[in-house]
């Protein structure tokens, strides 16, 4: 019995393993990075965006990755930032549908190319979203911005529009189940 409930539970383990991650993560101008001179809306083209996702922008110092308004996008209006980051590698969560508008808040930056607008579709619940996912190639780790780490406050007028049950947490619970199985019988 014993042998039979250590089956269930490798095979539950093995199973929690290959659970793909319904989430892509970006890297915002794949191994270019976030600079001047270069066509983010081509970088864009054939992907599809969706709540989950999250962007990985990575830079040198000298840049910022502001998140602006439609216009200030399309004037390349600096100092209106919804938020701001310079901190090297900043990640940013695509929680909601909509479209969101990030430029370098450095004067003439934007007008060199450092603008990115993404549309970001409804969380898929059944594949994973679609396009060609990017690749971080670089051989330091990204990390997340936290208020602390960022130069200006982040704000975040954006709430998850649904939750997408994590990898982690689905090999925590199965972790659970299986133990249950192996002290119940």
């Amino acid at each position: 019995m014993v042998s039979y409930n250590a089956g269930i539970v490798c095979a539950l383990l093995a199973l929690c393993m290959v659970v793909p991650s319904l989430a892509t993560v970006y890297t915002v101008g794949d191994t270019n990075g976030w600079v001047t001179n270069y066509d983010y809306t081509t970088w864009t083209s054939g992907k599809t965006f969706a709540a989950g996702d999250s962007l990985v922008f990575n830079y040198a110092s000298g840049h910022t990755v502001d998140e602006v308004s439609s216009s200030d996008y399309s004037t390349c209006t600096v100092g209106n930032s919804l938020s701001s980051d310079s901190s090297g590698a900043t990640t940013i969560p695509l929680k909601t549908a909509g479209t969101r508008y990030f430029i370098c808040g450095i004067v003439g930056h934007c007008g060199s190319g450092m603008k990115v607008a993404v549309t970001v579709a409804k969380a898929s619940t059944t594949t994973p979203a679609a396009g060609t996912p990017s690749t971080n190639t670089s051989t330091t780790p990204t990390t997340t911005t936290t208020p602390s780490t960022t130069t200006t406050a982040t704000t975040s007028t954006n709430s998850s529009s649904g939750t997408i049950l994590s990898p982690i947490v689905a090999v925590l619970a199965m972790t659970w189940f299986a133990f249950s199985l192996l002290v119940l019988s």
